[in-house]
């Protein structure tokens, strides 16, 4: 037999799961169905999951004959082995997903796809991370290969995960299973996931809890294999799909237009016929630039030769020519659509429209301006496809877009891209596709509001944290509604189809969510990732965070009578108070809430309706008697004393002193998030906008010539258990890392690439905890850890200072960067996410001598390396009692240029000549 300890070491391993590393093993042997060396195996699982193999699996490889055959060669030695799939295992190339099944990270989105492995485009130097060293522990035995699953069993389950190509969470399946088939799934399907092995591929993001899996779907066979090893290359197939405008060239090939590889790319929207076929042009080098430029040459081309400006002799149609437009200097592409008697009509092909023009305007288009592919290209709104010829859409479209530079967002890559646009010109963005989605609301199907009019039979559905209030008021358009969602909620009773399951969330679509136990309308207005979004209810004004499985598409027999309907749940704000809304105290909530969310029979009346808010200020009254303002729970509030004036802002610590200036501080969050007054499971407090999380990792930077750093305090209390310290490769080895906050060459914070993914599905879990459990604050200690809400999202943070004015300085220990927020947006942060360890690394840059830096040398700094992936060789470790004070000095590698490699350290030497104080 052969003896792997002999390969790769004796002792005994460390424990690990079993059914993880067979699960990703049997995904490496898909791939190299042929065969590879076993001593190549540790590094190919690197690349591919971002984590060490570990040492014990190698030992155990011999052993999982169901999975793998270890084989020696006749003429190797003992080190020589090699290794092929289990003669049962079918040649099924790797899924695309296994590649980039952590690509819903932030910065994932943002890779460049032409990047190879960071660590592998400096192996040539010699550097490669080691495999973890082995421990004493030893590891139970392997599982027995369990028994298939039934094909229709199997058939059913596949057709759930081809709904969520980002994946699905395995815990999710028995009750999608249930409102889909209405069947349950068979009891031993979860306990032994490996069944699935031949349709998904099996991720497991918290090594702590093998119950949590995430599965993806494989790719069907046959469809090619990526060969870059790259998390973010499994998208590189999609990014160059390639956009050609529909016009045939008769003599030449023009070169297809590609997608831009950014996320959300700027665009000129050029004209519409219907929402499905938006003509624009992308803006920026390689595009509008390349194109101006071309023009430039174009006008000096046919101007500096009387002889170019001769008309083409014979136009056909289809023909590619050049065109003098009516400013006469100007030369543009265009091709010939129809040949008249002395006219033709053409089609600019960089500008996206036709006209009738005189022949003598047409000339021979020189090969050389062939080369630039044709500019104006096509995209279809998200959204409004049923609805994609409406007049009332059209036209809203038309106000809104024609002629505008939007942002737009690339949903789906390919001839046509699906899209959505935003207009960021304004303080909040605004979704382009959502508004024209508002046009086809039916107005009288709303309550009318006027001031100073009086309103009966409101039901007040929601009191959110920071003093807005929704209210229900009757109308037609309510009455329709639950008469609609009625029949939807029969119908879904008796469909047994996986058609409605949302597969492609973006903000701004309109779908269905579960609310008191019946679906109702909701509003998608925030994304975490792939699989985790924010919701607005909004026929009752609720806010959640909800798993993307628990969204269902409006069945088409019933989306044009709900699309009509406006929401019916109205925007308030109590009028006359001496508190803004923002500024609310918890207790004054509560008391909101206990006087109004369980009365049914309450009234109002109409103070000022603010139309750029879209807010209405009101009086409220618990009842009908609202002529009398004693009665008025404005006036009863106002009277209460529940709004107190906060001191002075100070620092609590033994002589107040001002908030001192903060290196990395850029916002002051002082939540106004919202919560739901309303029972229900998925209640949440968060304010919905528009503004986009999953577009790349949070952090910023400050003030660049500052030299502070974070404190030293002490140990945190006992009851709170840290997490474990963050494993860093040997002095000398390499790391793919995110530089998340740059503050100069002294300070900086890096997140590992390895486990960034790990931290996105955290995060996404922290959503979906927090936000569905309305529980007070805990006692706030400095130098203590909490989970904290900024802006849309939970975070671990470590709480620098305590201030009198109700605020806390806090510290995200996975990002680095540090904020103001308010005490209410604290709490405890639970034992489930301190498994993993905090992602925010400490750093100096090795290679030159620290020193105070200037503003010059911090902002030319930052510039090379804040919210970019970069390779860190790891120079020295300064170890400390708490792991956030834990410190690294490393070199900085820029490797996306392919030519060469730029080390950061020597870009810095040219400042070692600045007069400075060193440190």
């Amino acid at each position: 037999p052969l003896n792997l300890n002999e390969s790769f070491g004796s002792g005994k391993g460390k424990p690990y799961n079993h059914q993880q590393v067979q699960s990703h093993i049997r995904e490496i042997l898909a791939k190299y169905s042929n065969g590879f060396w076993v001593s190549k195996l540790p590094q190919i699982y690197r690349e591919l999951y971002k984590q060490d193999l570990p040492s014990e699996a190698l030992r155990n490889l011999e052993t999982w004959t169901h999975i793998c055959i270890v084989e020696k060669t006749c003429s190797s030695t003992s080190t020589e082995l090699l290794l092929y799939p289990a003669k049962e295992q079918t040649n099924t190339s790797i899924s695309s997903q296994i590649l980039h099944s952590n690509s819903t990270i932030s910065p994932a989105e943002t890779y460049p796809a032409q990047k190879r492995h960071l660590s592998n485009h400096l192996a040539r130097s010699g550097s490669q991370s080691p495999l973890s060293p082995p421990s004493s522990s030893s590891s139970p035995s392997p599982p027995s290969s369990p028994a298939a699953l039934s094909p229709e069993l199997k058939q059913k389950l596949e057709e759930l995960l081809v709904k969520y190509s980002s994946g699905l969470w395995a815990h999710a399946l028995p009750k999608l299973f249930q409102d889909t088939y209405k069947t349950k799934l068979p009891g031993h399907v979860l306990e032994n996931l490996d069944l699935l092995s031949d349709i998904c591929t099996i991720n497991y993001p918290m090594p702590d809890n093998p119950k949590r899996a995430i599965l993806y779907r494989r790719s069907i066979a046959g469809g090619g294999e990526d060969k870059n090893c790259n998390r973010r290359s499994s998208s590189t197939s999609e990014e160059e799909l390639r956009v050609r405008i529909e016009v045939q060239s008769s003599n030449h090939e023009v070169p297809p237009l590609q997608i831009p590889k950014e996320e959300y790319p700027s665009v000129l929207v050029m004209e519409a016929t219907d929402t499905s076929t938006v003509i624009l042009r992308y803006i920026g080098e390689g595009y509008s630039r390349a194109q101006d430029s071309m023009e430039d040459e174009m006008r000096e081309f046919y101007c500096s030769d009387q002889s170019r400006q001769a008309p083409l002799s014979s136009p056909s149609s289809g023909q590619l020519v050049a065109v003098r437009a009516e400013e006469e200097e100007e030369i543009l592409r265009a091709q010939i659509c129809e040949v008249m008697s002395d006219k033709v009509k053409v089609y600019y092909v960089d500008h996206g429209f036709s006209e009738v023009i005189n022949k003598t305007k047409v000339l021979e288009l020189h090969k050389k301006f062939l080369k630039l592919p044709f500019q104006a290209t096509k995209c279809k709104l998200a959204g409004l496809e049923p609805f994609c010829q409406e007049p009332v859409v059209l036209k809203k479209f038309e106000t809104m877009a024609s002629g505008r530079i939007l942002l737009a967002e690339i949903l789906e890559r390919g001839h046509t891209p699906l899209v959505v646009l935003y207009d960021t010109s304004q303080d909040d963005d605004v979704n382009i596709n959502a508004a024209c989605m508002k046009a086809l609301h039916d107005n009288t199907l709303a309550s009318p509001l006027q001031v100073n009019s009086a309103y009966m039979n409101v039901t007040v559905s929601s009191v959110c944290s920071d003093g807005t209030i929704y209210c229900q008021l009757p109308s037609r358009g309510l009455t329709k509604l639950n008469e609609i969602l009625e029949k939807i909620e029969n119908y879904f009773h008796t469909q047994v189809t996986s058609e409605f399951l949302v597969s492609r969330p973006f903000c701004g679509k309109g779908c269905l969510a579960r609310y008191k136990g019946k679906w109702s309308r909701v509003e998608i207005t925030n994304l975490h990732g792939s699989r985790v979004v924010d919701i607005l209810f909004i026929d009752v004004g609720v806010h959640a965070s909800v798993e993307v499985f628990e969204l269902r598409e409006i069945p088409p027999q019933f989306l044009h009578d709900l699309v009509s309907i406006p929401p019916q749940a109205v925007k308030c704000c109590l009028a006359d108070l001496a508190v803004s809304v923002g500024s609310w105290s918890p207790d004054a909530v509560q008391w909101l809430r206990e006087k109004v969310l369980n009365t049914s029979d309450c009234s109002m009346k109409v103070d000022k309706v603010d139309e750029t808010k879209h807010c209405v200020y009101i009086h409220l009254f618990t009842d009908k008697n609202f002529h009398d303002p004693a009665r008025c729970l404005n006036h009863q509030m106002a009277q209460s004393g529940l709004f107190k004036q906060h001191p002075d802002v100070f620092l609590t610590s033994h002589s107040p002193t001002k908030i001192p200036t903060n290196p990395f501080s850029t916002t002051t969050s002082s939540s106004s998030d919202s919560t739901s007054g309303s029972p229900t499971s998925a209640s949440v407090p968060a304010k919905p906008h528009l503004r986009r999380t999953h577009s790349g990792p949070k952090g910023g930077g400050g003030n660049t010539t500052s030299t502070s750093q974070p404190g030293t305090p002490s140990s945190p209390s006992s009851f709170l258990q840290l997490p474990p310290l963050l494993d860093l490769p040997h002095i000398g080895h390499n790391m793919d890392v995110y530089v998340s906050v740059a503050c100069h060459p002294g300070h900086f914070v890096l997140q590992p690439w390895r486990d960034m993914y790990k931290l996105v599905v955290l995060m996404g879990e922290m959503i979906l905890y927090y936000n569905k459990t309305e529980e007070k604050p805990p006692k706030v200690e400095k130098n203590q850890i909490y989970a904290a809400k900024i802006e849309n999202n939970w975070y671990r943070v470590l709480v620098k200072g305590v201030l009198t004015n109700g605020l806390v300085s806090v510290c995200e220990l996975d990002y680095g960067k540090h904020e103001l927020v308010s005490c209410s947006q604290l709490r405890t942060l639970i034992k489930e996410f301190r498994q993993l360890p905090f992602q925010g690394i400490h750093a100096q840059l090795a290679g030159v001598k620290q020193r105070q830096w200037s503003e010059e040398a911090s902002i030319v700094f930052r510039n090379h390396v804040e919210k970019k992936p970069l390779v860190a060789q790891l120079e020295a470790v300064q170890e400390a009692e708490n792991p956030w004070d834990r410190k690294l000095t490393v070199f900085l590698v820029d490797t996306s240029q392919e030519e060469r490699d730029i080390w950061v350290h020597d870009i810095m030497a040219e400042f070692a000549d600045e007069p400075s104080n060193e440190l």
